[in-house]
């Protein structure tokens, strides 16, 4: 029986992180060399642990970011509790959004979409299937739970 206190996250694993509103699920999906752990957040909120985190694990994500997720577990934030096979489409890293400029106040004016390695494209104006995309951001724990009990999409953030 593996560790529930898993130290070195590795893609595939599944995490349980307690909210006000219940379990949220999250996977580890990559580490990024610079920008820590990609997880993906499993959809739904859960009283008790699903019977199935297999099953869990084959759905869409609400979206994709990363986190500190060895840190977390260090300190007791997320706990452990399987590894599943990562889906075909989160087994490399996704397309993603960078902020491109802002204006005073802090409105996005562009974004620039980003591959994960060297590639970023500038786009002045998100297509409805752009605005789908994750934001590459470094989240702590507050800010995650938070967004996981808020519903948060980053099509909201546009």
């Amino acid at each position: 029986m593996m560790s529930r206190t898993r130290m070195r996250p590795r893609p595939g694993d599944v995490f349980e992180l307690a909210t006000s509103k219940g379990y949220a699920y999250i996977q580890c999906c990559l580490k990024h060399p610079r920008y820590t752990y990609l997880i993906r957040i499993l959809p739904g909120m859960y009283e008790t642990q699903p019977s199935s985190l297999k099953d869990l694990a084959t759905r869409r994500e609400a979206f994709f970011v990363f986190f500190p997720l060895g840190a977390a577990a260090r300190r007791g934030i997320v706990r452990w509790v399987t590894n599943e096979a990562l889906p075909k489409w989160a087994q490399k890293q996704p397309l993603m959004r960078l902020e491109g400029g802002s204006a005073p106040g802090g409105k996005v004016l562009n974004w620039r979409l980003w591959d994960g390695g060297t590639k970023e494209t500038l786009v002045q104006k998100l297509t409805d299937d752009q605005k789908k995309v994750s934001i590459a951001e470094i989240w702590n724990d507050t800010l995650l739970i938070e967004r996981i009990c808020q519903g948060w999409k980053p099509e909201v953030d546009v």
